[in-house]
């Protein structure tokens, strides 16, 4: 499927109105979009974009979604080291660090900074536990996510089942060090830290870099409608 192919296939979807979700849960939105529209995984063919990727939201969703991971060369401390210094229990007795990372700190006493170039989890202490260079996040989320499809769509529930109006889609693209510094500046770009004392080393799941859905959008520096 070609992108003018989709964007008839998406007008044709828009003029029916409200459809009767094809799967339940929040994948919902996406899974009735995609195969409402004939789309199949890996059968968008746009020549001059690799990897694109299409993201259905429903209006006023404050879900977050994971951008990508990237762990390479940030730790200043060793993982494991501080693991047992900032770490906390899960209910299973795992001591480990599952933090959404903000500008404020958290009960572990860390929290985010940002500079114009580099972001950095940190203690309340002044202790740095891990930074990024803001140039090095924007080049993988470019590798990672070079154009977005983001589709929106009005939710009613009818009798418990959920009904979508896909009434917009737009191609996002282009992304920069300045925008994503401003997006972690204003809080709407966030850090998961996603590791745990697996007794002589931290088995690390990556750390996550989020968005709300609804700020997706500011990732990005052109955006055309379909």
């Amino acid at each position: 499927m070609t992108l003018d192919e989709l964007t008839t296939e998406f007008q044709l979807l828009k003029s029916k109105g409200f459809v009767k979700s094809l799967r339940k849960g929040p994948t919902g939105v996406g899974y009735t979009f995609e195969m409402l529209i004939g789309l199949r995984e890996n059968n968008l063919a746009l020549p001059d974009i690799k990897g694109i990727e299409i993201k259905a939201h429903r209006d006023h969703s404050n879900s977050m979604i994971t951008l990508f991971t990237f762990n390479k060369k940030c730790w200043k401390i060793n993982p494991l080291t501080a693991i047992k210094k900032y770490g906390s229990f899960d209910q299973n007795g795992r001591l480990g660090m599952y933090y959404t990372m903000s500008l404020s700190p958290n009960s572990a006493g860390l929290f985010l900074t940002v500079s114009q170039h580099e972001i950095a989890v940190q203690h309340i202490s002044g202790e740095i536990i891990a930074t990024w260079q803001i140039a090095t996040i924007a080049e993988r989320f470019a590798k990672k996510i070079p154009a977005l499809i983001f589709v929106s769509a009005h939710v009613e529930e009818r009798a418990g089942v959920e009904y979508f109006q896909f009434y917009r889609a737009q191609i996002m693209r282009e992304t920069s060090s300045d925008l994503l510094s401003d997006l972690f500046k204003t809080g709407n770009l966030l850090v998961d830290l996603r590791l745990h004392d697996k007794g002589t080393r931290a088995r690390n799941h990556g750390t996550g870099f989020r968005i709300f859905e609804d700020k997706l959008h500011l990732l990005f520096k052109k955006i055309e409608d379909l």
